[in-house]
């Protein structure tokens, strides 16, 4: 088995997965591709100090994270991506920053009236993201995330679905315990038994569900219940080199996770502050003094017998400054546990489930 994300994506994903953890979002999905795609954007016009915490954060090579992310997200007929930037239509965007927008696969960029009618940027910018989420995030901007003052709204959206190249078996789904933090309950239990990519590394066990179109969901269990459900790059990375075709013995549960964030502090504890402050250099965005207001991200990933589907939107919101024989490895889900969902070299999902909330069954 040979994985081959790109280290300094792995790197900003974990580190920003870790302080997401840390800040108490024990249950979570989230999207590095899209948070690093609207991010990297952002950097590529970010100047100075500013600069250098984007690429503390990003690696050096702004743009071959961005054309590795391109790469992540090509040629599969159930993956879409998109990038918006909304501009007001007072806002002197440097020529350099609108061609390196326009430059990115599925882009534009769009003037709004957010000093007239910002809740209508708003819906609009919303609207957007629904078509192409598939109507899995339909309000990514609550009333108030855009107001008078913004000055720009870069977006990222993106929607996938995967299906299992050996789907389980919906007759053989049956209620199983799980142990949550908060005591055990029976969840719906997925179970199916083949060769599949499995790992036994760094405190970490892994079994790899795969997907048409080169897509994956690696699901990881510690070792230890208290733990933990964040691994570290030398976890994950051992465990891939370690993964190799075994006799698997899966127990899986249905699950859906969803979760909806400001990223200021997160961005900010991994490394990123400046830019949050009228100290930031966004000086290669536009010839007014920009910082960004917030960051904003959701995602959610299903997954059940036949497959999994998962949209995620980043929205980036400036002002001005003042994821068979012999005896198998049995490998049962039934404790929190942590996900990895990528493509290529780039990982689309990312999170943790404690407590799974059941989708219902594939439908047939």
């Amino acid at each position: 088995m040979t994985v081959s994300l790109r280290t300094e994506h792995v790197d900003f994903a974990l580190r920003v997965n870790t302080a997401l953890a840390e800040a108490g979002l024990e249950e979570r999905a989230w999207s590095p591709l899209s948070v690093a795609a609207a991010l990297g954007l952002v950097a590529t016009g970010a100047r100075g100090a500013t600069r250098r915490e984007f690429e503390q954060l990003l690696g050096r090579d702004l743009g071959d994270h961005l054309a590795a992310l391109d790469h992540a997200a090509a040629d599969a007929p159930e993956l879409t991506t998109s990038t918006t930037l909304w501009v007001r239509r007072d806002l002197p965007v440097l020529e350099e920053f609108e061609t390196a927008v326009r430059a990115r696969p599925a882009s534009s960029v769009r003037t709004g009236d957010f000093a007239g009618d910002p809740d209508g940027v708003r819906r609009e910018a919303n609207g957007e993201v629904a078509e192409l989420t598939r109507g899995m995030i339909e309000e990514l901007l609550r009333p108030g995330d855009i107001r008078s003052s913004t000055q720009a709204l870069l977006l990222n959206a993106l929607w996938v679905r995967l299906r299992w190249s050996a789907p389980f078996d919906t007759d053989a789904t049956a209620r199983k315990p799980f142990h949550t933090p908060s005591g055990t309950r029976r969840v719906p239990m997925m179970r199916r038994r083949e060769r599949r990519p499995y790992a036994k590394a760094a405190g970490w066990r892994m079994a790899t569900l795969p997907a048409d179109d080169d897509l994956a969901l690696d699901v990881l269990l510690p070792d230890d219940p208290d733990q933990g459900t964040a691994p570290d790059p030398k976890a994950l990375s051992a465990l891939y080199r370690a993964a190799s075709p075994t006799d698997v013995d899966l127990s899986l549960p249905r699950f859906e996770v969803r979760s909806r964030t400001p990223l200021s502090t997160t961005l900010a504890d991994a490394g990123v502050s400046t830019v949050f402050t009228d100290r930031a250099d966004l000086s290669g965005v536009a010839e007014r003094p920009l910082r960004i207001d917030e960051v904003v991200h959701e995602a959610v990933l299903r997954v059940d017998e036949k497959g999994a589907e998962g949209a995620a939107a980043t929205a980036v919101v400036m002002r001005t400054v003042a994821a068979v024989t012999g005896k198998p490895v049995r490998f049962a889900v039934d404790r929190p546990f942590a996900f990895v969902v990528r493509r290529r070299s780039a990982i689309l999902f990312l999170g943790s489930v404690t407590a799974p909330q059941d989708p219902g069954p594939a439908e047939e």
